[in-house]
């Protein structure tokens, strides 16, 4: 049985250290023979074998259907085609779910298809954003040259004034958007600050108008930083960068409520933007375990070369 959309092993993992669970994940998992497995299997096929129509028909059945009275989950999913899902990529969403702490995780095939799905899930016309005045290139120009062609209205705020972020939300705020630390200036955003924010706009609100909260966290990693543990809602993060490792393989993700899963899997199956099997296998063998080790290099790396600059300065 499934309580809050989770699986009652998948709970037993939170426990584990942040290392552990990257290599991991789940450690079960109903989309492979993933138990037996020391390195999960590479999917090749963009097809599967229905067998017959009442397979193929609880197959169509039982996709998007992860949360609500309609909630329908095999003891092993019935896949139909990669555009809808495929064991890499469900495993590695399992296990970035867990790596952020979050209840669900969608992949992309980049990470503007990932804010783009966020988007797309949260706004409609006449909603509006309020994001951050600093951020990646691309998530700038998504916001001011395109969804403003669909009637979305984006404010730029500077987040570290709380205030003008408070004086900014207006009826129409449906998301409050930021990077934290903002590309490319390493700008650190109070995740606390701006949660308080948004509770107190939303003690006012009906649900279905409720206002969120998303971080891109692709310079953090879910190593260094999980924003959901501090009570932001969405999670979006670039899987090319510092999760990937290699400069190998593009990739996206969206991480948060139960809830979101269902209308993001949606999305991506009627846009398209679905992350290859291919890149997924090695982001889930190689990027995600990988990870700390990395990143604990790295740190260790920019702090040797900051004290060195650092000596070298005059005066010092």
């Amino acid at each position: 049985m499934k309580k809050n959309g989770k699986h009652p092993k998948t709970r037993k993992s939170y426990r584990y250290a942040p290392e552990t669970r990257l290599i991991w994940g789940k450690s079960f998992t109903p989309k492979w023979d993933y138990s037996h497995h020391v390195v999960p299997p590479q999917s090749s096929s963009s097809t599967f074998r229905l067998d017959s129509t009442k397979r193929g028909a609880r197959g169509f059945v039982e996709f998007a259907h992860h949360a609500g009275d309609f909630c329908i989950e095999s003891k092993a999913p019935v896949y139909i085609y990669d555009r809808l899902g495929e064991p890499n990529k469900d495993l590695l969403e399992e296990n970035l779910a867990i790596a952020e702490q979050g209840e669900c995780a969608v992949t992309f095939a980049t990470g503007m298809a990932s804010v783009s799905g966020l988007c797309g899930i949260l706004l409609g016309s006449g909603g509006e954003i309020v994001a951050h005045e600093m951020l990646y290139g691309c998530t700038y120009s998504l916001f001011k040259n395109w969804l403003p062609r669909y009637k979305i209205n984006v404010k730029w705020v500077d987040f570290k004034d709380a205030k003008a972020l408070d004086q900014a939300i207006t009826a129409h705020t449906r998301l409050l958007y930021f990077e934290s630390p903002v590309n490319p200036t390493l700008e650190l955003i109070d995740l606390a600050s701006v949660v308080e924010i948004a509770r107190r706009h939303n003690s006012h609100r009906k649900p279905q108008h409720r206002l969120y909260t998303a971080v891109d966290n692709t310079f953090a990693t879910p190593f260094c930083q999980r924003p959901i543990e501090h009570g932001i809602d969405f999670v979006v993060e670039s899987l090319t960068k510092g999760i990937c490792g290699f400069g190998t393989d593009m990739g996206g993700i969206v991480v948060g409520p139960a809830w979101s899963q269902d209308p993001l899997l949606l999305y991506r199956k009627d846009f398209g933007g679905v992350l290859p099997a291919k890149s997924a296998w090695p982001l889930l063998v190689y990027g995600l375990p990988s990870l700390a080790v990395r990143f604990k290099q790295q740190m260790q790396t920019a702090q040797a070369v900051a004290e060195a600059l650092d000596g070298e300065l005059p005066g010092t």
